[in-house]
């Protein structure tokens, strides 16, 4: 009889730490101690808090380990699944100055600051079930929402259901779910699709892999009820070939879901048809637009379409097509099960439900967070990533990725919604939230995200394909010292044309980043260009190294290090850059000791 279960996370980021190693050591030193018969060991999803990994946590105790190496296995076995006793040096501790440190520690997951806020829909199985296991997946009410759509509901009753929950598109945009689905019905075709969206491009975001890994049933169960709603027969999940452990666990839940009879023909005895196919993206982030990444399905090079027609009429292969994310359709089986009520009763008032995030940067807790819309950022940073860590004040949050903008110190206390994000020029995006500090260059930030899509641009409009990188070259122009205050408003006046004439969402929302940069943080665009300084002192073309003398102790280390040769001076005597050889990569204030060179 199991009377212990070990769960062991086996998301991308665990797996990268030595998680599989982990699951052969535990089954190795659980047969030592003749425990076969006692403890179960699960491969999971991603917990969320990423950072900490490899992750173990005990049941029935839910005893949360955090960082385990393969040495500290057996004290495990040995001490808690054999003795009852905890292994305390490994038990996680929450962080952050107001816990006391008879409060700091936890037994419990769900007792951490990083899991007691947050409100967990469409991340409800990752971490607790093992993703490759249909039945642990029907234990969870899996596949319950089919069962009732399909001998209780008709069509119409679903696409009802699911308008008056609320329900927005989750991949950025933020278009209602059930009002997109009913386009789609109103259509007659031979031929309908339903296609999921998973090609999950933005720097940092991890939020739809991470279901896809943890739970890929709800998206096997989702697509079937969008199906049925809809009066589609078959589905592509189209998701990124970076994503192999995502595409491996989708493909064992498709074909179990085959052979359980719940894809394929006349399911539940229903009469409805409908099964799904994976596709894989190549990398390109412009696919992550619903008619590129058709196009690509289709088998062509992954290029926008001009809408209209929009894909509820003329979609994947010319028929009419339902898209929506992954997180979108993770939330569907719940709002079936749950009600339209329960999942509107959550967020605000044009923000129904939760969001999950990809909490990043300068944070303490950095992983997947899941919280009602209406939460503010400070509750996001300050208590569920547990704050800016070393000391350092926070500055501003990026949020969409490339297609977003950055929500400044001033505005922590925003709420979260659609609304409130693009009333200040920013966009929820897929789920990107990038912590920053003081440390952190605004307009060096605006450059890293034009750059990207730049690249990402698939050249087939000239606003996009040219007007990008006419902006990059000004951002250029700007952090190496050379930019004038008319490069700004020029900058500024191509931003706003390129949103207005792109093709496709990529080039429409590109100049976000910068647009925001500038709305906030327009004195920092003003000192690269005026003052010809770089205020984070991040800017290398605006950097100028120089060596204290009444600090330096005359060690040489700093010239024994500098690969350029540019510091000069004599043993026990003040040393000195000379800044026309200066490569300005940092190496000398890295290794002074006694804090005399400053960058400025």
């Amino acid at each position: 009889m199991i009377r212990s279960q070990v769960l062991i996370c086996g998301g991308t980021g665990c797996t990268s730490s030595g998680s599989k190693v982990l699951m052969t050591t535990f089954e190795e030193e659980i047969k030592k101690q003749g425990l076969e018969e006692e403890v179960k060991i699960v491969p999971t999803g991603c917990f969320g808090l990423c950072a900490l990994g490899p992750v173990v946590i005990v049941y029935p105790e839910g005893t949360f380990y955090s960082r385990v190496a393969k040495e500290d296995v057996a004290e495990i076995v040995e001490e808690h699944l054999l003795k009852g006793r905890l292994v305390d040096r490994l038990v996680y501790k929450d962080v952050g100055e107001d816990v006391k440190e008879e409060a700091a520690k936890h037994v419990s997951l769900n007792d951490t600051n990083f899991y007691k806020t947050q409100k967990r829909v469409a991340l409800r199985n990752c971490g607790l079930i093992n993703p490759e296991s249909i039945e642990e997946y029907i234990a969870m009410d899996g596949y319950a929402a089919l069962g009732k759509v399909l001998t209780e509901m008709t069509p119409q009753d679903v696409i009802k259901t699911v308008m008056d929950s609320g329900l927005r598109g989750r991949g950025g945009g933020g278009f209602p779910t059930g009002k997109k689905w009913s386009f789609t019905a109103a259509n007659s075709a031979d031929q309908k699709y339903v296609v999921c969206n998973a090609d999950e491009g933005d720097p940092g975001a991890f939020m739809d892999r991470s279901v896809l890994e943890g739970d890929p049933h709800c998206i096997v169960e989702a697509m079937t009820i969008c199906g049925y709603a809809t009066g589609a027969t078959e589905g592509y999940v189209y998701v990124r070939a970076e994503y192999p452990i995502a595409v491996r666990r989708l493909q064992i839940a498709i074909d179990k879901a085959r052979e359980y009879g719940l894809l394929g023909k006349n399911i539940f005895d229903s009469g409805f048809d409908f099964d799904l196919h994976i596709r894989l993206g190549a990398g390109a982030f412009v696919c992550g637009e619903e008619t590129a990444l058709m196009t690509s399905i289709e088998g062509n090079r992954g290029e926008p379409r001009p809408r209209p027609p929009y894909p509820a009429v003329k979609g994947l292969f010319g028929k009419p097509t339902t898209e929506n994310n992954v997180e979108t359709f993770a939330n569907i089986p719940q709002i079936i099960l749950k009600g339209a009520e329960w999942f509107a009763s959550m967020g605000t008032e044009k923000s129904k439900g939760t969001k999950v995030f990809a909490l990043g940067g300068k944070i303490r807790n950095t992983g997947l967070v899941e919280i009602p819309m209406g939460t503010t950022l400070r509750e996001i940073i300050e208590d569920i990533g547990g704050g800016v860590p070393n000391g350092k004040k926070f500055k501003a949050a990026q949020t969409g990725g490339p297609s977003g903008g950055c929500i400044p110190a001033s505005l922590i206390d925003t709420e979260i919604d659609y609304d409130n994000l693009t009333a200040m020029g920013c966009m929820m995006g897929s789920g990107g939230l990038i912590v920053m500090d003081e440390d952190n260059c605004m307009v060096d930030i605006a450059k890293f995200f034009l750059n990207f899509t730049v690249d990402e641009s698939c050249g087939k409009c000239a606003p996009c394909r040219i007007g990008t990188k006419r902006m990059m070259e000004i951002l250029e122009k700007i952090t190496s010292g050379n930019g004038t205050l008319e490069d700004i408003d020029k900058l500024e006046e191509l931003a706003y044309y390129i949103k207005e004439n792109s093709l496709c969402g990529l080039g429409q929302t590109a100049p976000n980043p910068v647009l925001a940069t500038l709305k906030f943080f327009r004195e920092e665009y003003i000192a690269h260009v005026v003052d010809k300084k770089c205020p984070a002192g991040v800017c290398k073309g605006l950097l100028q190294y120089s060596i204290d003398p009444e600090k330096c102790k005359g060690c040489t280390m700093c010239a024994r290090k500098c690969p350029a040769g540019a510091i000069s001076g004599t043993v026990k005597n003040p040393h000195s850059i000379d800044t026309t050889k200066c490569v300005k990569c940092g190496a000398c204030m890295e290794t002074c000791k006694f804090g005399a060179i400053s960058k400025g």
